[in-house]
């Protein structure tokens, strides 16, 4: 077992310490933030994530894990501490590595014995050395000659299935010229090694290049699939069928080949916009990145057209109110951050609409995510309250909740029978079995009556 303190209490560093502490370890959180502490204390999780309140509960009990806003205490008692602070895109689309900053050089002035410094934040290719010359540095101010080495070790978290991912994951990276860190390392995550999970030993700028290169290489392909979509609707064709055929090619895989309204969140658009900046801070455009950070941009957009376009044309869409199923950018989660909704939202509204919003978990958050919204929106109370009188359904995240609606009764509450399906979760036969006029991603556009 090890003695870990992680830094940041935040949607990483909550998950990466409650499961830390599952397998075994004993862990500190900390954070700067005394009410998040105070709460977490009290059993109050600051974020919506299925079953991390469970892991919680049961480590605090098992006095595997606690809680402080004592940072340079849980430095000193632990030899293994984890970075796990936010990296905000500047202005510039650049990661805000001011946190990073900040922790580092905590650590410099707390540690009095060896330590691995981990960094668990997303972060540009580069700044385990600079993380390692901040803490180098305060090293000096204090004349102290303390031994410590820094690695990377990415996150690969999806939000809704954190848990499952960081217990159960498809790899370990380490990275690392230490091998005293290496293996400590290896015991931090001891449980996960004993079940042959694969680790990728590396240095550290091949383990920062890991996380950035995995996650554009994803909003790459669900970019790639949108675009097969709006071309499918022109020529008659299916996107879900070539979708399917496609995934079965072993080479592409059918993951993330599902087309919808735009990727959103709280990783993908951040680190798509950070690699591109880094690729123009080496001289290496990564025009295949940028570009995708248009299209997806475009996409967003798109679905206002295609509603506009399904309810008659321009203009159609100036008095009407709209229902709209999901606000948080994927399933599970309340995190509205760069959520299709949003753009659809405001885009609707523009063009002359009210709506009627409902989400099982963000409707918190759409309080002032759409603040400059908020005289046209009614904030329902459930899907079928958000349905009721309105001219059109738009269906925008795939909750489970929304997969099986009752369709005769959507056709009785709509003014008008328009069902917009942007995630297909639906197949056409049945919605229009009920009555309504469905459109949905990538499907053949079919005029109507």
């Amino acid at each position: 077992m090890a003695h870990i303190a992680v830094i940041g209490t935040g949607y990483v560093g909550l998950v990466s310490g409650a499961c830390l502490a599952d397998f075994g370890n004993f862990v500190t959180c900390v954070d700067i933030d005394v009410k998040k502490i105070e709460g977490l204390l009290r059993g109050v999780i600051p974020i919506y994530e299925p079953g991390i309140e469970a892991i919680v509960s049961r480590n605090t009990g098992a006095g595997r894990l606690c809680f402080s806003t004592d940072i340079a205490g849980a430095i000193k008692k632990n030899q293994v501490v984890f970075i796990a602070v936010g990296t905000p895109p500047a202005e510039d689309g650049s990661a805000d590595l001011s946190y990073v900053e900040r922790a580092a050089r905590t650590i410099g002035q707390g540690i009095d014995a060896y330590t691995v410094v981990v960094n668990k934040s997303t972060v540009p290719i580069g700044t385990g050395r600079k993380v390692a010359g901040w803490i180098r540095a305060e090293l000096e101010k204090r004349k102290a000659a303390v031994p410590f080495d820094v690695v990377s070790n990415p996150e690969f978290l999806r939000e809704g299935s954190a848990v499952q991912d960081f217990t159960h994951p498809d790899r370990v990276v380490i990275g690392s010229e230490s091998e005293k860190a290496r293996n400590i390392m290896k015991d931090v995550y001891r449980s996960l090694y004993l079940t042959e999970t694969p680790y990728i030993e590396t240095n550290l700028e091949s383990a920062e290049m890991i996380k950035y290169a995995s996650n554009a290489f994803l909003a790459v392909k669900i970019t790639f699939i949108n675009e097969i979509a709006n071309l499918c609707e022109k020529v008659g064709a299916d996107v879900q069928d070539v979708a399917k055929a496609m995934g079965r090619d072993g080479r592409i895989g059918s993951k993330f080949l599902h087309p919808g309204p735009g990727y959103g969140g709280s990783c993908f658009p951040k680190d798509t916009r950070a690699l591109a900046k880094i690729g123009q801070e080496y001289g290496e455009s990564q025009c295949i990145v940028e570009t995708t950070i248009k299209v997806n941009e475009k996409q967003k957009l798109r679905m206002i057209e295609k509603i506009e376009q399904g309810l008659g044309g321009p203009g159609s869409i100036n008095g009407k109110t709209i229902a709209v199923l999901g606000l948080a950018f994927k399933p599970n989660t309340d995190d509205m951050r760069e959520s299709p909704a949003i753009a659809l939202c405001e885009g609707l509204v523009k063009k002359g609409a009210r709506l009627r919003v409902w989400d099982p978990a963000a409707m918190g958050e759409a309080e002032w995510r759409l603040r400059s919204i908020r005289d046209k929106l009614y904030f329902s109370t459930d899907e079928y309250d958000a349905i009721t009188g309105s001219d059109a359904l738009v269906l925008l995240t795939e909750w489970n909740q929304f997969r099986n609606l009752d369709l005769p009764r959507v056709k009785s509450l709509l003014t008008l029978p328009c069902f917009f399906d942007l995630r297909n979760i639906y197949k056409r036969f049945e919605v229009e079995n009920a009555g309504l006029r469905y459109i949905g991603i990538g499907k053949p556009v079919l005029k109507p009556a």
